[in-house]
């Protein structure tokens, strides 16, 4: 069967250009290039996909600066975005359990299948980890070629907007609920869309409060549409002394923090209550120093780092919450522009004013 539907999926594209409209890392500075790039052809073990929608990511805008960490990570020329969803167009020889037309979400994060992180259920973390759109090309294209491996089936009829941020969704999700958060204080240090989708499904889980601290003024708006409980702007108010007021002097159950600012990392450590959970996420752009015996020893804290999604645990719950409408993403995905107009993107998530939740570009 999987012969028959990869030679049926080549005989689709006879005739058709051989070239697609992508977004390139092409040099080693700022900026972004988009020009023509081959349509990718995929491997035995690959799915081609005609990209729906793709969204531009933290990561992305990393990458367009050209910042210390995307310049030791990147080797240009390669093509961009890692988070997407398509229609299969190709399937490779030894492709099994996926038919032509199927609508998938990408995992950006490609296992080796060989390192014990791999067979022990870490794939997430692998060993030798490869990531769309960072190490291999990507997804801010016309096609793109991604394992079957890290394809997941939506329904036909999702919105592509959504199914094109199911990648960043399971960052929110596994962060969330690494362990239960039922009956529990939740404090969410930063607005952005990740921290944002952490409201929703900490709420659809169960939490007994959602406090949010936010830097730009924007996010109050989509942090009501979530549905916070009390939101609190960082330059308005001292927010360890608002979270400890708003929890009756006991501090958080749970932190999640998701800025990777250094003083949103210190604020969470503070409030954080004895025997509590502290999630970290967000990503600081140097060392930061804390009170390691304070903070975490004397304080019996579990201190849990997330990078990425369980594969496929996180999807299948991230499947649950949205098929049965306990969640809802949607009112963070505030704009969907054209392929062409990712500089533009960037441009709106790095404003000071930042007046935009996730960008969705669509060829």
């Amino acid at each position: 069967m999987a012969t028959v539907e990869a030679t049926a999926g080549h005989a689709r594209r006879q005739g058709a250009p051989d070239t697609m409209q992508a977004v390139w890392k092409q040099k080693l500075a700022p900026g972004f290039t988009v020009a023509s790039a081959p349509i990718p052809v995929p491997g035995p073990r690959d799915l081609l996909l005609k990209v729906r929608a793709t969204s531009v990511c933290g990561t992305d805008v990393h990458i367009h600066a050209w910042d210390s960490w995307a310049s030791r990570r990147l080797k240009p020329p390669i093509v961009l975005g890692h988070e997407m969803c398509g229609t299969v167009v190709e399937m490779g020889r030894e492709v099994q359990g996926f038919a032509l037309d199927d609508f998938v979400s990408v995992e950006s994060h490609i296992p080796c299948e060989r390192c014990p992180q791999c067979h022990t259920g870490q794939r997430h973390i692998c060993a030798n980890l490869k990531i769309l759109g960072v190490d291999v090309q990507g997804s801010f294209a016309e096609y793109v070629a991604v394992p079957a491996l890290c394809a997941w089936k939506n329904p036909p009829d999702m919105a592509p907007e959504v199914a094109s941020i199911m990648e960043p969704l399971g960052n929110a999700v596994y962060a969330t609920l690494v362990e239960p958060v039922v009956g529990k204080h939740v404090v969410i240090l930063g607005g952005g869309p990740i921290g944002l989708w952490a409201i929703g499904v900490a709420k659809a889980a169960g939490a007994r409060s959602v406090i949010m601290t936010i830097k730009q003024s924007f996010s109050r708006v989509l942090a009501q549409a979530m549905g916070a409980d009390h939101i609190l702007h960082v330059d308005e108010v001292d927010p360890v002394a608002a979270i400890m007021d708003l929890t009756g002097g006991h501090g958080a159950d749970v932190v999640l923090e998701m800025s990777g600012a250094p003083p949103a990392i210190r604020h969470g450590l503070e409030v954080l209550t004895k025997g509590g959970r502290y999630t970290a996420f967000g990503i600081p752009s140097g060392p930061v120093e804390i009170d390691f015996a304070r903070d975490l020893i004397f304080k019996g804290a579990r201190f849990i780092g997330i990078n990425g999604r369980l594969m496929f645990e996180t999807w299948v719950q991230m499947a649950g919450l949205l098929e049965s409408g306990a969640l809802d993403p949607r009112p963070v995905i505030t704009h969907k522009l054209r392929l062409e107009e990712a500089e533009r993107a960037v441009a709106m998530m790095t404003s000071p004013d930042r007046d935009c939740g996730k960008v969705v570009l669509e060829p």
